[in-house]
């Protein structure tokens, strides 16, 4: 992909929400079949225009209201809030006390820098593909919980467009949650505690919780290739003194071993004889695992999960600094997903200009929709495969509501 020049960003953004934007989509998601009245209209949207400019509670009553605003600021990044009990762009005329956040996806934002005490590759908003794989590990270990552990159907994994990526749990139930039942969930799923001055951030007990069992298996298969060889972990004193600092019981040097991984394995070793010796084989390879943990495991910012009213960034929005479109991601292919490889706003804006003259004038003659010209221009890019991901999770989505839908008129009938 071609390098972003945030200059052209005003100019590319006008190209952007007037024919890539996939419009009709993205309202089917927030309307949710329009099953509940005016549920897209107290939905509240927040825009952060150029130079910083920042309006909250914005609201629209269709999608053609919502395109027509957006054509018309052309935000930075597109926010979105909680439904609330009256329409948030009127916020300012109710009762003092009455306008009140009801319902919201239950969101999840995993973000790069907290993982900076652990990375060595990068650190604050840089990436690269050594450290991505936390990401990965991340949405493997979260996205498992959330389908096995709580039985939540409809996860939208989502790119952020620089340094990290977001989840949005859709099921009607899960939209309904208090912040009380959030903040158990997110408190559940957190298991590295402790802010720059704590050294061990993962305490386990002797009784491992399956949660943490499963986790660790996911981690396994990842564990050698990111920690040991791409991180590199133990490769000097300096890192190892740090990683010796989490398992006080050990201590041992590394000069014999050539490299992390026969550092590793050698730590493993004298862990297991430790066990062995304190005779309290219930422990398992804790100390390990400890280890393993508080370098791989997911850090949620918990305070976005928690709070109904919480603000998250919107897919589709555009990264300022990076250029880059927030993205959902396949979990089938969780793996391969590269965000290096994620389209730029201009490089799909310079996709869509190299679409004949021919082909344009052919287009504009049709008689069909607005909606379905862009739906066509989007086609035409980088962004194509994307929003098939993103069609792919709505289409899950009716087809669970439908399902409700017939079980409760089924429930209705009288026999």
């Amino acid at each position: 992909m071609e390098t972003f020049d945030p200059t052209e960003l005003p100019e590319l953004l006008k190209l952007y929400y007037r024919r890539l934007f996939p419009y009709s989509q993205y309202y089917r998601w927030l309307n949710y079949g329009g099953v509940i009245k005016n549920y897209f209209q107290h939905r509240e949207f927040s825009f952060t225009l150029k130079d910083d400019i920042y309006i909250r509670y914005q609201s629209f009553n269709n999608q053609s209201d919502l395109e027509k605003e957006m054509q018309k600021m052309n935000p930075y990044k597109i926010d979105i809030g909680a439904v609330y009990s009256h329409r948030p762009n009127q916020h300012n005329t109710v009762k003092l006390g009455a306008f009140q956040a009801q319902e919201k996806e239950l969101v999840f934002d995993i973000d790069m820098t907290d993982y900076d005490d652990v990375r060595r590759c990068c650190s604050s908003a840089d990436i690269c593909p050594k450290c991505w794989t936390l990401m990965t590990m991340a949405i493997r270990i979260i996205d498992r919980a959330l389908k096995e552990d709580f039985g939540f159907k409809h996860r939208l994994w989502v790119y952020s467009g620089r340094r990290g990526v977001h989840c949005w749990v859709c099921d009607e139930s899960v939209r309904k949650l208090s912040s009380a039942v959030r903040s158990g969930i997110v408190e559940y799923l957190s298991l590295v505690k402790g802010g720059q001055d704590v050294k061990k951030k993962v305490h386990l007990s002797e009784k491992i919780h399956p949660f943490i069992r499963k986790s660790i298996n996911i981690i396994k298969k990842y564990f050698e290739e990111y920690a040991l060889v791409n991180q590199d972990i133990l490769e000097n004193k300096e890192s190892w003194d740090k990683i010796l600092a989490l398992v006080p019981e050990i201590q041992q040097s590394f000069q014999k071993s050539h490299n992390s991984l026969q550092r590793w394995e050698h730590l493993k070793k004298v862990a297991s004889r430790y066990q062995n010796n304190i005779k309290n084989d219930k422990y398992g390879p804790w100390l390990e695992w400890e280890i393993m943990l508080q370098y791989c495991f997911p850090r949620l910012d918990i305070n976005v999960s928690k709070g109904i009213n919480h603000l998250l960034k919107s897919p589709f929005s555009v990264h300022p600094k990076t250029g880059r479109i927030s993205v959902p991601i396949d979990l089938q292919k969780v793996d391969q997903f590269d965000p290096f490889t994620v389209p730029t706003i201009s490089f799909i804006c310079r996709e869509l200009d190299a679409i004949s003259t021919n082909e344009e004038e052919k287009e504009e003659n049709e008689a069909e929709s607005d909606v379905k010209h862009r739906t066509r221009d989007y086609k035409k890019t980088s962004l194509a495969p994307y929003v098939k991901v993103f069609e792919h999770f709505l289409e899950n989505l009716d087809k669970s509501r439908k399902g409700e839908l017939l079980k409760k008129s089924d429930l209705q009938k009288d026999f």
